[in-house]
């Protein structure tokens, strides 16, 4: 777990169990207040909500949790409203993830561009994932969009991964490399000794949670967890 987010689930109980002494109530009273609970983050953004005296605050750019005015209660969790259903949480943490996924090293990836390539999708994926090879054959019935793919070896799953990743990325032409490997499981005939953004890549993953592959980014934010098939990447693709 991030250090924030076990920080944040520690002080929740310590609140909702004695109470909060000081005094908040405005946006920038609530932020003081955090700002002495968790001074690892980085960066806290209050701002009231329409849902009772509840306050969202936004960590780091990423972290999401919600508060009253005195900050003697921390909700992290998921909220709705109770009205049009809609989960408030997850509209946030969209809004979150677009920016995210605008700030993408896309030039440490390989990119394909299909038919007009207006729509984007960002993919970390594994040459040795059973179901990277899979979702591969589901965007071979996708088109206008484009695809940056970023390579992403899981060694403890993968022991020979990280080798082929690297020859895919040192090959002359890595987009057919990668289409070689992943369908037909032909290997590129290089040492793969080039320099490679993989450290980079892991170190990225790593920072956006990614436990497994193949992981799917989309321009609107959403995060997608696993193979989906194409009919489901066209919803996702139209924001649907």
């Amino acid at each position: 777990m991030h250090k924030f987010l076990a920080n944040l689930a520690l002080l929740a109980v310590f609140i909702v169990a004695a109470g909060s002494v000081q005094a908040g109530g405005t946006e920038d009273g609530i932020k003081k207040i955090l700002q002495t609970k968790f001074p690892e983050a980085k960066a806290l953004a209050v701002s009231k909500i329409p849902a009772g005296n509840l306050y969202e605050v936004v960590a780091d750019g990423e972290f999401v949790f919600y508060t009253d005015d005195k900050v003697n209660f921390i909700l992290n969790g998921t909220l709705f409203d109770g009205k049009t259903q809609r989960n408030l949480t997850e509209l946030k943490m969209r809004e979150l993830q677009k920016a995210q996924f605008d700030k993408l090293p896309f030039d440490s990836a390989i990119k394909q561009v299909k038919g007009n390539g207006k729509r984007v999708m960002a993919v970390f994926s594994d040459v040795d994932c059973p179901f990277c090879r899979r979702l591969e054959d589901e965007l071979t019935k996708v088109t206008d969009v484009t695809i940056y793919t970023f390579l992403y070896p899981i060694d403890s799953l993968h022991p020979n991964a990280a080798q082929k990743s690297k020859a895919v990325w040192c090959s002359p032409d890595r987009a057919k490399a990668w289409n070689d490997l992943i369908s037909k499981g032909i290997e590129p005939k290089n040492a793969g000794t080039c320099e490679t953004p993989l450290p980079k890549i892991l170190e990225l993953g790593a920072h956006l949670g990614i436990r497994g592959t193949p992981a799917l980014f989309f321009a609107d934010g959403r995060r997608v967890p696993g193979l989906a098939p194409a009919e489901q990447l066209e919803k996702f693709l139209n924001g649907k």
